[in-house]
């Protein structure tokens, strides 16, 4: 029987390495399932999530070359991501107490943002840039007063 793509099965694990863990399947072939594909969570060691002859459901991903790469985590339902509250406002964005720079012309005022799962990623890419480039003008303004690139005084 050849494997399917896209087919979940059943498989033991047979052997433990730095970069994932190869699994047997009931066919009689094995395949690897990489570090990425183990948890839904980042994994820094697989003996933290796998034993040897440990049954596992496994996702065939690809059959290339006589190699079968399997995927753990794409078995298992998707974690809820934790809604993101609001910072609140004069917080540093790393969570120290430095406030952040709140002088923003008037004229550059933007309306205000939908919630952010409203938004395509294009509108998410056109707000960041507006944003950066308004920085940009902000901090060479700045700059160049210090140096005393403007006018010169007589």
């Amino acid at each position: 029987m050849e494997l399917q793509v896209g087919s979940i099965l059943e498989g033991k694990v047979t052997s433990i390495t730095k970069f994932g863990a190869f699994v047997a399947l009931d066919n009689g072939k094995s395949g690897l399932v990489h570090i990425s594909e183990i948890a839904n969570t980042f994994v820094n060691d697989v003996h933290d999530y796998l034993q040897e002859g440990q049954a596992v459901k496994v996702l065939v991903l690809s059959t290339e070359n006589g190699k079968v790469n399997l995927s753990i985590k794409r078995t298992l339902p998707r974690p809820e991501r934790p809604a993101r509250s609001p910072r609140p406002s004069g917080s540093h964005p790393a969570g120290t107490s430095r406030p952040v720079a709140q002088a923003r012309p008037a004229a550059r005022a933007q309306q205000p943002l939908p919630p952010s799962g409203d938004q395509s990623f294009e509108d998410k890419l056109k707000q960041f840039l507006s944003s950066s480039e308004g920085k940009m003008a902000d901090l060479n303004r700045s700059l160049d007063g210090r140096r005393g690139g403007g006018r010169r005084r007589r």
